[in-house]
């Protein structure tokens, strides 16, 4: 995405946490590896972010990466791991549903090729999955829609089930509201993301402003990341419904998102992930893996930080 800036990129609590992971018997080893990383969403801001601080950090360690974008179809992942696995790379790093590419995790289990998951999800043949806490982000977002209406309306939810740390959020919201009698989920709605999930998101949610054409008839829409959030956000400006006090949160805290809360307008709340933190925990933990260290837990979180209008631009 052309034109934003690097603000989420660049934290440097992030930085400091991911080069504390890692040991200089670790780092020393790892030098001169080839590693391969494969996504399908490649697309999304945050992925693109947290690729780049990867790459920075393998850079920094002396690695070759090979980053390798399917362009949102999940099925080449696993022809893709099996030519790596085939190729004798030193590990595989993953941003895709590991339960989705079964065959291609085995292809590298039995090249003993180590895998490791970069806000993918879990699994016993992965290593260790970094990412942000989504259990957490999404009761923080949902409880401050819960919060913001008063536990009571209508709201729209934008979800992503095929893929665990989105899936994870929308289950968590779920219960969220279920717990609020008050509270109706109107629709909960699947984008579909093979452009980003802007240009589709808005267009339902124009169709559901359509079909709920009075004030008030809809109090919020919590979205499971930020890009269906501003997709929302589009169609009730063009719809004129601004002025209804339609409240919008999303996750991510990408820099459109950034920009929209900053504004004071519908987008009220994001959560902003440590995308670089992401990206270089998770290049230092392949160090420690391939440096011999035996994981505690296969699952590592990097912290996030609730954004409203308040902090929008810090």
């Amino acid at each position: 995405m052309t034109g934003i800036t690097r603000r989420a990129f660049g934290r440097i609590a992030g930085l400091t946490l991911a080069t504390a992971l890692v040991t200089a018997g670790s780092a020393a080893f790892a030098e001169g590896e080839k590693i391969a990383v494969i996504t399908p969403y490649l697309s999304q801001p945050g992925t693109q972010f947290y690729v780049e601080a990867f790459q920075a950090r393998a850079k920094e360690l002396g690695w070759e990466v090979n980053v390798i974008d399917t362009a949102g179809d999940v099925a080449a992942v696993i022809s893709r791991m099996e030519d790596v696995s085939a190729q004798g790379v030193n590990a595989i790093v993953l941003n895709v549903d590991p339960a989705q590419v079964g065959a291609g995790l085995d292809a590298a289990v039995a090249a003993n090729i180590p895998v490791f998951g970069m806000d993918a999800g879990a699994d016993p043949r992965i290593k260790a999955n970094i990412t942000s806490n989504g259990y957490a982000m999404a009761a923080e977002t949902s409880v401050y829609v819960a919060n913001r209406i008063g536990g009571a309306g209508k709201v729209v939810m934008f979800v992503f089930d095929a893929f665990p740390p989105v899936q994870v959020r929308g289950a968590v919201a779920d219960a969220v509201f279920k717990n609020h009698p008050d509270i109706t989920v109107l629709d909960r709605v699947t984008p579909d993301v093979s452009d980003g999930g802007i240009a589709d998101s808005r267009a339902k949610m124009e169709a559901i402003l359509a079909a709920n054409p009075e004030p008030g008839s809809i109090k919020a829409v919590w979205a499971a990341w930020d890009q269906p959030a501003l997709g929302a956000l589009q169609a009730i400006e063009a719809a004129g419904r601004q002025g209804e006090g339609i409240v919008i949160t999303g996750i991510d805290a990408n820099p459109q998102a950034r920009d929209a809360i900053a504004a004071g307008g519908n987008f009220e709340a994001s959560v902003a992930q440590d995308f670089q933190g992401i990206g270089a925990t998770t290049a230092d933990t392949v160090a420690r893996v391939l440096g011999g260290e035996t994981l505690k837990s296969n699952v590592i979180y990097v912290p996030t930080k609730l954004i409203t209008s308040s902090n929008a631009k810090d």
